[in-house]
């Protein structure tokens, strides 16, 4: 073989490494062990509800951004396989948040394995009775609702705060919605719990800003995820799921781009980080104006 013809070979295996340094090192800094950059850098968070939906969304995002990330869920198989995916900046941990104990738990093995909690994403829910009228809401599952989407998230608080307040620092982040602004939207339950979330944050924001310790929530509109899907398809009768999920899409008011779940996780990592750092006892609205207006419908 020629000298050229040598040295073109060897031009051509340096740049297959090259390209594939680069391809390795962008996968590594999608998931890095020592990232020292991204909004939250240095920072480990608690997300519950995080192994679909806005919670893995969320999960997701907060890695990109340079934090540690305990995934708490029941759903354990899919959370050991999301977190395996999501590389060693995450761990999976079992936690029913209608349970005060597994919520304890996963705080504790949170600053156990990671050694502090800067972040508390309480995310978890569900959809509720789907009741369509108030003659129908059964009390006993008006009591599961609110077990789920409000007690919990005062648990959370609760003992986020618990390690927060020693450390005068940290940044708490609540699941609310758009049914607890505009009436009409959900069944009653649901829209009750999420007015609820809304009323916690700004009462524990109040309290907890004298340690140095943000508390806001975030209120999407509808979006096609799982927990909104199976309500939908089971509230409307329609079974299949491309069809509901573009029934939801077109609830929307907004043209030129749709809501997704990693748009919500975007909201959350800017009241996580720094960023926001004056921003407490906030609603931040994530739903493209939806519920700031109606139109009036004045044709002849």
């Amino acid at each position: 073989m020629s000298r050229i013809a040598l040295k073109l070979k060897g031009n051509n295996l340096a740049l297959d490494a090259l390209v594939k340094l680069h391809t390795n090192r962008q996968h590594h800094k999608l998931f890095s062990t020592n990232s020292q950059s991204g909004r939250l850098a240095g920072k480990v968070a608690l997300i519950t509800g995080a192994v679909s939906g806005i919670g893995k969304a969320a999960a997701i995002k907060f890695i990109e951004n340079g934090a540690k990330v305990l995934l708490a869920d029941v759903q354990d198989h899919l959370g050991k396989s999301i977190a395996n995916d999501l590389g060693p900046n995450a761990i999976f941990f079992h936690c029913d948040v209608a349970n005060e104990q597994e919520i304890t738990n996963a705080v504790d093995h949170t600053v156990t394995h990671y050694g502090q909690l800067d972040v508390m994403y309480n995310n978890a829910g569900i959809a509720g009775t789907l009741a369509p009228t108030i003659l129908d809401l059964e009390l006993e599952g008006f009591d599961r609702t609110m077990a789920v989407n409000v007690r919990s998230m005062v648990a959370g608080i609760k003992h986020a705060s618990r390690v927060m307040i020693p450390q005068q620092a940290g940044s708490i982040i609540c699941t609310a919605s758009t049914t607890a602004i505009l009436g009409g939207m959900a069944n009653h339950d649901y829209a009750v719990s999420k007015a609820a979330v809304i009323g916690l944050v700004k009462s524990t924001a109040a309290e907890l800003n004298q340690h140095g310790i943000r508390v806001n929530c975030i209120s999407p509109h509808a979006l096609p995820t799982p927990l909104a899907v199976n309500g939908f398809k089971k509230l409307w009768g329609i079974d299949d799921e491309k069809v509901v999920a573009e029934m939801t899409y077109n609830s929307w008011e907004f043209k030129g781009a749709r809501c997704e779940p990693a748009d919500v996780a975007e909201a959350a990592v800017f009241l996580a980080s720094d960023d926001a750092k004056y921003i407490s006892g906030h609603n931040l609205v994530v739903d493209a104006g939806f519920t700031c207006f109606k139109r009036l419908n004045m044709s002849p």
